[in-house]
């Protein structure tokens, strides 16, 4: 059984995460993904990560989470010759990814209106910090910059710790995810219409895209200006991480029997009836004095302990797990979200890698060849195009390749 993106071939000219991420997911569901990068350097991510020894060897640690199963092409587009073959290219590829400043490509005369002349069903999409126009257009972006200010950091931590950055790239994550989307939209769309698409992704709209639900939704709609609460949740209580006698747990209580199940958990089944914490909007409106209660009920048994008595009950807990109990953990195994490649070229040893974050009734998401070196498949690709043998040595010496 074919993988849905088995028939797409994607030109994927960009570095770290806010699109790496995006035709990761491309290649895991079957497309072809050529990775164009410049000679000698390549993706920055090849020399980011925890293991300095990997940097150096050009394989860094954050390249190896997003690249397996792609192909390298070294190819500097800054060249006459460098720019007529990516134009080679682009008659057979369906997806040309990019996640430049804003001009730079029309600067390189690779823009959407030139390569939709080569080839009108192109699907194009851009993804940037603040997306094509507009007066934030031109600068500069990295996660921790969108973070601050699409009000994430505002929102993070509590009234003495906010404002803090999330704990990982969300922003660039999030960018990645919709131009995934965006982009599968499109092709869906050529299908019926044989019509291209230029697709303008912004990190800042991808990332406030995603806060609307609650404190979007609760400003504009009514009238509340979110605020950092740390481990509470602001739509309902008790809900957040709560101190037991042996470490933390996080409780959800979205549901009035959740509540009621909760109280007879813990011993305390007539808090049910108390006029503080009777209904939904009495228990937020007293959430200080309810976690003081709980707490202290809490007490009496560990973290585990009562993790397992509120899941026998019905009533959504669990544990805080660092990555390392969660990467080990059987239901990671069982659910095979970890790649393992026993012997990574030219990195000379077992690396491992996630799967996307879904799977299939038949064929699963997944790659068969490790994350690339520089260049690895330069020759291969400039071959299939039609380029002679004499032509890519000529190439090389030039530093077009």
């Amino acid at each position: 059984m074919a993988l849905p993106l088995s028939d797409v071939r994607v030109l994927d000219l960009t570095n770290v995460v806010a699109g790496p991420l995006a035709s990761y997911h491309f290649v895991m569901l079957g497309a072809e993904v050529i990775k164009i990068e410049v000679p000698g350097t390549g993706d920055l991510a090849r020399k980011m990560g925890a293991d300095p020894g990997l940097g150096q060897k050009g394989m860094g640690a954050s390249f190896l989470a997003l690249n397996a199963g792609k192909k390298s092409l070294t190819l500097d587009l800054k060249t006459a010759h460098g720019k007529a073959v990516f134009k080679r290219l682009l008659p057979g590829a369906d997806v040309v990814l990019e996640n430049f400043r804003p001009g730079t490509m029309k600067k390189l005369g690779l823009d959407y209106p030139v390569l939709r002349e080569s080839n009108p069903g192109i699907v194009y999409c851009a993804v940037s910090g603040f997306g094509q126009e507009g007066p934030l257009a031109q600068r500069p972006s990295y996660d921790q910059i969108i973070q601050g200010f699409c009000g994430i950091m505002s929102l993070t931590g509590d009234e003495d710790t906010a404002p803090t950055r999330a704990g990982y790239i969300v922003c660039d994550t999030m960018a990645a995810m919709t131009a995934a989307f965006a982009v599968a939209a499109a092709l869906y769309r050529r299908q019926k219409t044989g019509e291209g698409e230029m697709i303008d992704v912004s990190m800042l709209d991808s990332s406030l895209s995603t806060m609307a639900t609650w404190p979007i939704s609760n400003y504009l709609n009514a009238g509340k200006i979110p605020v950092p609460m740390g481990n509470e949740n602001h739509t309902a209580s008790p809900s957040g991480t709560f101190r037991t006698g042996n470490g933390l747990l996080n409780i959800v209580n979205n549901e009035q029997k959740q509540w009621e199940r909760l109280c007879d958990v813990v011993g305390r089944s007539e808090l049910k009836t108390d006029r503080r914490f009777a209904d939904r909007d009495a228990r937020i409106a007293n959430r200080a004095q309810l976690r003081k209660i709980l707490e202290h009920a809490l007490q009496a048994k560990s973290a585990g302990e009562w993790e397992r008595l509120f899941h026998e009950a019905g009533v959504p807990a669990g544990p805080i797990l660092t990555v390392p109990d969660i990467v080990r953990h059987p239901h990671l195994e069982a659910r095979q979200l970890i790649k393992r490649f026993t012997d990574a070229p030219p990195v000379g040893r077992e690396i491992a890698v996630t799967r996307v974050g879904f799977r299939l009734s038949k064929e699963q998401p997944d790659v068969d060849r490790p994350p690339p070196r520089l260049g690895q498949d330069t020759d291969s690709v400039l071959s299939a195009a039609g380029y002679s043998d004499e032509e890519i040595a000529r190439f090389r010496r030039t530093g077009v390749v």
